[in-house]
């Protein structure tokens, strides 16, 4: 033994331990740190953009260092944030407020991929998710840990932020991103949104926005669809007016700068406001129109000649000063044709979408339509807001459309086409539904029970249906009575021929076995428990006639 070497036995991790370790939930540090990096990588995105737009400029006003605290502006205006511009030639700051909706999609984005990832923390199979308010304030935190220098380093530079602007829309972005990108790991469960709803809309038009099987309800859809709409017409609106101003749309890039560089620039910066100018062109074809200017009203009905503005692309496609002519007023078809499709949404959810409500009423319809016209106003009344701002002080305080304006608009031009569309919808799927047969759809009744049947009594034998039936003279005579618990059943018919043909007595004993009598003295057999399901005897092919109980 003097040549052992005596060592310490390690014990090694219990398999349950290491399977904990390697699925245990993330926790709070992953959430800084995903938030941290979506700042980050948003910061980069913008960062990349602007150095390759500085260094490709033949006349580049500032260093790098100016087109660093550029890029920390932009993304803080990409957030909502309005930007104060302090080398004007007045002296006074002149305050920037028109964020590029665009530009909005990279930091939404992120977040929401970002605060994803962490409340799944890479699980896998039937790992457990991580808590959605540990993933939610840990993306939301790490991302203001970023947020917070950035904007203290844009406030070095010619466009800085402003301080309440930037407190109120950075941390309101990154919750709402951050709640929905959780919302999306756990599935997207409809108890939140039941909870917010029931705050602020009775009971009987939750429904609506959010259907019992926690999908978007009728009016949601229908609202959805409708703003879709008057986006998507007020783009084609754009399209046409600056192909109608094609000369001028050229132009004005002449304008600006020179250089291929200078023209890559403000085609970019014209792609990055198309969202808005889509928007500004709806809100032209609902009637309210926009400003271009403090006072200046661009509507249908005409426009006012603006103040002295810088050539831009994209404001080549205002409309001439003047009283509206006829070819204006054809813009009405885009709040027509919105109407038509939310109304079409309503009247077939009406139908086939009635929930625990079955079908609904005339009045019923007529709510829903209006409700959906409403929610579709308050859509377009958002993105009212976020498309327009300020691009100065007195005369240029306001650009854009004006938000309330537009909601409104949206809901009474919607409200009336809608309205009509989908009571017009609901009586031709109904009455499409009489031609083919179908019962009255319009009232709810409750669906009937087959009735229980009374339970058999016990070792008794349920008739069985056939396939094919006999004629009334091929058909075979119905069998004799079987016992339930007999095994074999060639034993009793041989039975009853032994017993017909004299059989001898000793072999009629052996049969008497299975009726419980012993011939040799010994205890009879107990008899089956009755409780148990007995088999039916196999039909003969054919047989049409019910065997009689037994």
């Amino acid at each position: 033994m003097a040549g052992v070497i005596q060592t310490t036995v390690r014990r090694s991790m219990p398999a349950s331990l290491l399977l904990r370790v390697r699925h245990r939930s993330p926790g709070l540090a992953n959430g800084l740190v995903g938030g941290a990096l979506a700042a980050g990588l948003g910061l980069a995105a913008f960062t990349v953009l602007v150095m390759l737009l500085w260094v490709s400029s033949p006349y580049p006003d500032s260093g790098p260092g100016g087109a660093l605290h550029v890029a920390a502006a932009l993304w803080l205006l990409a957030h909502g944030a309005e930007l104060v511009r302090v080398d004007t030639l007045s002296g006074a700051p002149a305050p920037m407020g028109v964020p590029p909706l665009l530009l909005a999609v990279v930091p939404v984005w992120l977040l929401h991929r970002a605060a994803r990832d962490t409340a799944e923390g890479g699980a896998r199979d039937n790992a457990p998710l991580m808590p959605g308010r540990t993933a939610w304030a840990g993306v939301v935190l790490g991302y203001l840990a970023v947020a917070a220098p950035a904007a203290l380093y844009a406030a070095g530079g010619a466009l800085r932020p402003s301080w309440a602007w930037t407190a109120l829309c950075v941390p309101l972005v990154a919750l709402v991103a951050a709640g929905t990108g959780v919302w999306t790991a756990y599935g997207r469960p409809s108890g939140p949104l039941e909870q917010v709803l029931g705050a602020v809309l009775p009971r009987g038009a939750r429904h609506l926005v959010l259907g019992p099987d926690g999908r978007p309800g009728v009016a949601a859809r229908a609202a959805a669809a409708g703003a879709t709409v008057l986006v998507a017409g007020g783009a084609v609106l754009l399209t046409v007016s600056l192909g109608w101003h094609f000369g001028e749309t050229r132009r004005t890039f002449g304008r600006l700068t020179e250089g291929w560089s200078g023209w890559l620039a403000v085609l970019l910066l014209c792609v990055t406001l198309l969202p808005n100018a889509a928007v500004w062109a709806a809100a032209y074809a609902l009637g309210p129109g926009f400003l271009l200017g403090a006072g200046v009203a661009v509507t249908p009905l005409g426009a006012r000649a603006a103040p002295l503005l810088p050539p831009f692309p994209l404001m080549a496609a205002v409309p001439d000063p003047g009283a509206g002519t006829a070819l204006h007023g054809t813009v009405v078809a885009l709040p027509l044709t919105a109407g038509v499709v939310v109304g079409w949404f309503v009247g077939r959810g009406s139908v086939t979408g009635g929930g625990r409500f079955g079908v609904w009423t005339t009045g019923r319809t007529a709510g829903a339509a209006a409700f959906a016209a409403g929610l579709c106003g308050v859509l377009m009344a958002l993105l009212a807001g976020l498309a327009g701002g300020p691009l100065g002080t007195a005369a240029l305080a306001r650009f854009g459309p004006v938000w309330w304006q537009v909601g409104l608009a949206t809901a009474v031009w919607l409200g009336l086409t809608a309205a009509a569309t989908a009571l017009t919808v609901r009586a031709w799927r109904l009455r499409r539904s009489y031609r083919r047969g179908e019962r009255r759809a319009d009232r709810v009744v409750a669906p009937r029970r087959r009735p229980a049947l009374p339970r058999p009594p016990q070792r008794e034998r349920l008739p069985r249906g056939t396939w094919f039936k006999r004629k009334p003279g091929r058909s075979a005579p119905a069998p004799a009575p079987v016992a339930a618990d007999e095994p074999y059943l060639l034993l009793d018919d041989d039975g009853d021929d032994d017993r017909a043909h004299g059989a001898p007595d000793d072999l009629r004993d052996l049969r008497d076995l299975r009726d419980g009598t012993d011939p040799f003295g010994l205890r009879p057999r107990p008899e089956p428990l009755d409780d148990l399901p007995t088999a039916s005897p196999p039909a003969a092919p054919g047989d049409t006639e019910p065997r009689p109980p037994t």
